[in-house]
């Protein structure tokens, strides 16, 4: 294999290339934006899990220096039930990170190893084993990765009848409130307010940090969501969680420069085919689960290591692709299982909106036992060492 083309500079193709790169092989990214994203997108959770396959192409040191811990978790009811989520133990905490700190981590590291980045290459068709882009460029490869998240052309390209992502009725917002949660700067609140859902954490140099899923009419692309002003963006926040304690305060005390609108939250559902011939797909572009999971972004860096993995150690691609795939789909579907559900209860209706108090401390007594449901989540690791089982092709 002389070179992997890598389609989508966000998280998963960068990580990609980076593991690649360890495994001794020639790598290019192809970003569509025409400048990295070191200043883009909102905060996510980071797993324990997440953070050991950052370990393994060096960059979980920096990602963690710049992350907040999370060593307690605590669910609000309606401002007036609080619950203590259960956690794990000997796994380490979650990390709450900006995207923006993720990327600058990575890209460090890919000049580091002397990882080529294209950007403004939008890629628009494949021609057997050469990629070609918006610009009239064109790119041979040896093989295609499709990082290119939830809208990726890579998908289309592999299946053009492949699903495409589920719109979850909600867009992404967050911003920083100068007013200050009585919380530890290590405590992460999820609150089911009285219309929407949010969560929020103090800021250990002063602040507090909120993010909301907003429930809203239609999609809107992050292109759209930003042409909408900020002040009327605003002005529904404070209709929608203006009466939530302490969801007001967060609103009413954000400066409107500190909020962005991060666009339509979605989830892919299962696809069918993660690769053909020389294309295979990874990350968001295969699996995008709720973001209720805590676990999108931590799959898709473990999946970015496992196919690196199966490329080293497997010389028919087909065949590699498909030790791949048998590696991750069962355990990033399970993942996406568990927490469908969960959306609907982010939008609720008035009848659930009186029913959640009522249900949620007995699921926490119930079937939210954390060694049983995030156990085998968090405590997962890749052993890089180890070479990949080969499995037969998938037809």
């Amino acid at each position: 294999m002389k070179h992997v083309a890598i389609i989508g500079g966000g998280i998963a193709g960068p990580v990609t290339a980076l593991a690649l790169r360890r495994a001794g092989m020639d790598v290019t990214i192809y970003e569509a934006y025409p400048t990295s994203a070191d200043e883009a997108g909102g905060s996510l959770g980071l797993a324990p899990n997440g953070l050991a396959a950052l370990e393994i192409v060096g960059v979980a040191g920096a990602v963690r220096a710049a992350a907040q811990p999370v060593t307690r978790s605590v669910m609000s009811l309606a401002g007036r039930t609080r619950l203590e989520l259960p956690s794990l133990s000997e796994v380490g905490p979650m990390h709450m990170v900006r995207r923006a700190d993720i990327y600058r981590a990575l890209r460090d590291q890919l000049v580091k190893q002397g990882v080529a980045v294209e950007y403004g290459r939008r890629l628009t068709g494949v021609e057997g084993t050469t990629a070609i882009f918006a610009d009239g460029g064109r790119a041979g490869f040896d093989v295609l990765v499709g990082a290119d998240g939830v809208h990726s052309t890579v998908r289309r390209l592999i299946d053009p009848h492949a699903p495409g992502p589920k719109w979850t009725g909600m867009i992404g917002v967050e911003g920083v409130s100068t007013y200050e949660v009585p919380e530890d700067p290590e405590t992460t609140v999820f609150a089911f307010g009285r219309r929407g859902y949010y969560l929020y954490w103090r800021n250990a140099a002063g602040g507090t940090t909120w993010g909301v899923n907003l429930p809203y009419d239609r999609p809107l692309s992050l292109a759209q969501a930003r042409e909408v002003p900020r002040e009327e963006w605003m002005r529904t926040l404070r209709k929608t969680y203006g009466d939530d304690v302490p969801g007001g305060d967060l609103i009413r005390h954000t400066p409107v420069t500190s909020m962005l609108v991060t666009g339509a939250l979605y989830i892919m559902p299962s696809v069918p085919r993660w690769h053909r011939d020389r294309m295979v797909l990874v990350g968001d572009a295969a699996h995008a689960p709720s973001n209720s999971s805590g676990q999108g972004a931590s799959l898709a860096i473990e999946s970015a290591v496992q196919l690196a993995r199966c490329l080293r150690d497997i010389e028919d691609v087909p065949r590699a692709f498909a030790t791949y795939e048998r590696l991750r789909r069962s355990r990033v579907e399970k993942v996406a299982a568990r927490t469908a559900k969960i959306n609907h209860a982010k939008t609720p209706g008035p009848v659930m909106r009186r029913l959640i108090p009522l249900l949620m401390p007995l699921m926490l007594k119930t079937v939210m036992n954390p060694d049983k449901t995030v156990g085998p989540e968090q405590r997962y690791r890749i052993d890089w060492d180890a070479p990949a089982a080969v499995a037969s092709p998938v037809r």
